[in-house]
């Protein structure tokens, strides 16, 4: 690549627009550049990065023995609502309907498609097991896209997908792909863990998350690294945390709180301690309404709550719902006398003498227990917090923040029976097939990369995702002879089958050197006077020391430092 020749730009000032260093560096170095909310054009350079972390990716499946297909993206809604899944993903799936007024839809993900292409060559156990995977483009409508790649409407994902004829089978298969997802984010030189995460939408056995560690990623991750507990946020267990308070119990009264709806207006205005609330909060679970009481300084966890009901939907209730079932206006509900099944945190069994709402504008109770309402259910419905105790009892959490580039699901039979994908088995009696879901986000890894290895204004690459490896800089295009050099070093070094940029242009040397940090070339060879010494100047990126190396070693050296 020669950039006298090439289409090529940088732009010297941070964008307006990008909300995260990856983005912002990703746009400033000429490799992607927004389309519209959360669609991003992959210009040469960013597309070099991008196949060189799919192709990481592929060899790692090919591997283990997965074969790769290609799916496509347009596809019949019926497929979605014969699978039972049309209306979980709801708004989030793009829609459109062809000239003869049928529905289809812009696919946000492949299961349903790959069990009915796998039903076409399994027929018996013999045929068992098979493991596919594909990269294409997905689309989902995402409400706010944000970050760069990180949250967008149209990416590129590596799915893949086993199946069995049993969870043993399964859980072998399980494995490899988690082994080669494993090797696949090394070889990027990406820092993450793995935790056990919520299955949603997806269903299943059991969900994973690979969670590339940064500031600004969406997941929170709650971790106990010294027994390596790790897990997301959204399904971590709470333990019920010991109340020393020995005071007897006393009977409950009513106190008028005027405008205290929220738990700082009520504590302020009571001078008690949050620890001494309770809070109600009324929801809507699918058609039904429910109850739910934590402690003051607690939140309600969704997804808990949702598993716990085995519910569709779970959400807040209207302003005029909560008139209706607790006589009063948002901010004064209380279990006390409420005629609504009550979900209780089972942190509230050891609490005394606490304070509820009184299902009464400007009013609360104040000394209630657990004897003055009968809950519908004890359970762990809260959201962890950091410095709490691990539910492994080992010592305290910490939070870190991720972003998701994989996932693995153990999806067991529920798609099979859906999409009727059976085997005969050894008695020939027809059995569901065991299957199982991996994703890879190649958009999300390459933001993440970029996240993880930069700075203000350069992008530092690991070496085997560097889109440019060696950059050759010509101080003098005007001089012949380091022309001459510059040109053999490009051509030989690109006969060594790396990826080679000779930057010829009629710039500044300062010019030239800041967008060769910016692009992120990893190594910088720069042909200059010194080569009237026989001399050429090497720099590797994220290093401050420039070498002067000998013409006749440079490519010697270069060699052995891509071997």
């Amino acid at each position: 690549m020669k950039l006298s020749q090439s289409f090529f730009y940088t732009l010297r000032e941070n964008t307006k627009d990008e909300d995260s260093s990856s983005g912002n560096l990703l746009v400033r170095a000429g490799m992607i550049k927004k389309s519209s909310s959360g669609v991003y054009m992959l210009l040469p350079l960013g597309l070099k990065a991008f196949n060189k972390i799919e192709n990481i990716v592929r060899e790692e499946m090919e591997n283990i023995g997965s074969l790769e297909l290609s799916m496509p993206a347009l596809i019949s809604e019926d497929v979605y609502i014969n699978s039972g899944r049309r209306d979980l993903f709801g708004d989030s799936m793009f829609q459109l309907k062809d000239r003869f007024n049928k529905p289809f839809v812009l696919g946000p993900t492949h299961e349903e498609l790959f069990a009915a292409a796998a039903s076409m060559g399994i027929k018996s156990y013999k045929d068992l097991p098979v493991s596919l995977f594909q990269f294409q483009t997905k689309f989902r409508d995402e409400p706010r896209p944000r970050f760069g790649l990180i949250r967008v409407r149209e990416f590129v994902m590596k799915d893949a997908y086993t199946f069995d004829k049993d969870l043993e089978g399964l859980n072998h298969n399980y494995q490899l792909m988690f082994d080669a997802y494993h090797r696949s984010f090394e070889r990027m030189g990406l820092d993450y863990v793995v935790v056990k995460a919520d299955t949603g939408v997806m269903g299943g056995l059991l969900s994973e998350e690979f969670q590339a560690l940064s500031d600004i990623g969406e997941d929170i991750l709650v971790l106990h690294e010294p027994s390596g507990y790790a897990t997301n946020l959204e399904i971590a267990g709470c333990v019920i945390e010991e109340n020393n308070d020995n005071s007897p119990t006393l009977s409950h009264k009513k106190v008028f709180t005027p405008q205290a709806r929220t738990i700082e207006e009520v504590t302020e205005f009571l001078k008690q301690d949050v620890k001494q609330f309770v809070k109600t909060l009324i929801y809507q679970v699918d058609d039904d309404f429910v109850a739910v009481c934590v402690r003051g300084d607690h939140d309600v966890n969704e997804v808990k709550l949702q598993k716990l009901l085995n519910v569709s939907t779970v959400e807040l209730a209207t302003p005029d719902d909560i008139v209706r079932l607790t006589s009063s206006p948002v901010g004064f509900a209380g279990p006390v006398n409420l005629n609504l099944p009550i979900i209780m945190d089972q942190q509230i069994t050891v609490m005394t003498n606490y304070i509820v709402g009184a299902n009464e504008e400007d009013h609360h109770l104040i000394n209630v227990n657990n004897s003055d309402f009968t809950p519908h259910l004890i359970a762990d419905v809260r959201y962890i917090q950091e410095g709490d105790m691990c539910e492994n009892g080992q010592g305290p959490v910490s939070f870190k923040r991720g972003i998701e580039i994989g996932n693995t699901f153990k999806l067991g039979d529920g798609y099979s029976k859906a999409m009727n994908l059976y085997y005969a088995d050894e008695n020939n009696h027809l059995q569901p097939v065991i299957m199982g879901s991996y994703g890879i986000g190649i958009g999300r890894c390459l933001a993440a990369i970029v996240q993880q290895n930069h700075t203000e204004n350069s992008i530092l690459w690991p070496k085997e995702i560097a889109p440019i490896q060696v950059a050759i800089v010509v101080i003098n295009t005007k001089d012949e002879e380091q022309n001459h050099v510059a040109n053999t070093l490009y051509e030989s070094l690109n006969n060594e089958g790396l990826d080679v940029l000779l930057d010829d242009r009629k710039e500044r040397a300062g010019v030239k050197f800041n967008d060769m940090e910016l692009i992120g070339a990893y190594a910088r060879i720069t042909v200059g006077r010194s080569i009237k010494d026989n001399q050429v100047e090497l720099k590797i990126s994220g290093q401050d020391e420039i070498q002067l190396v000998s013409l006749d070693d440079i490519q010697k050296t270069i060699k052995e430092l891509f071997s």
